[in-house]
């Protein structure tokens, strides 16, 4: 075998390979495209704090490696969470502001891995919330400005005003 005949091989391959990437990530978005992440921040939520995040993914509720395409979601970004007394905000760079509410947010713990990211044990923040009517969803977060036991505490507060049917 030449070397031009090789190099055409890997070539090929190489093509199909993302190819096969493309049209899998678009199949996973036509599958999920029912789901959609709250957008706005409601007129009078008051701030209590902000942290510069990396956002890392939306799974399955307790299916760390299973990634689902909510909108705007989609995709791994920097950006800001906002803690307010109505929820909590994340403001990713090139995506529209979403809020989950605290009647939405059902727990915030700590996690270790998600999809292709694995770090220190309990260095990511798990939020757990419900993206549509008995449909539970996991966002991770990693935290840039803080480290999770600073903010879960606001968080698990936020869950649990839920939980109480505190108005939101």
């Amino acid at each position: 075998m030449t070397r031009e005949l090789a190099g055409l091989i890997i070539g090929a391959v190489a093509v199909l390979v993302l190819l096969a990437m493309y049209l899998g990530w678009r199949r996973r978005i036509r599958r999920d495209s029912g789901l959609t992440a709250p957008l706005g921040v409601p007129e009078h939520a008051e701030v209590t704090s902000r942290h510069e995040i990396l956002y890392l993914a939306t799974t399955k509720h307790g299916e760390p490696l299973e990634r689902i395409a909510v909108q705007p979601l989609l995709y791994r970004a920097r950006g800001e969470l906002v803690l307010t007394d109505r929820g909590l905000a994340l403001t990713l760079d090139g995506a529209p502001t979403v809020f989950i509410a605290s009647s939405r947010l059902a727990a915030a713990d700590r996690a270790s891995v998600v999809i292709d990211r694995a770090v220190e044990p309990n260095g990511l923040i798990r939020l757990v919330w419900r993206v549509a009517d008995g449909i539970l969803v996991d966002s991770y977060l990693r935290l840039a400005s803080a480290e999770p036991h600073q903010i879960l505490p606001q968080l698990e507060r936020l869950a649990a005003a839920a939980e109480n049917g505190e108005q939101s």
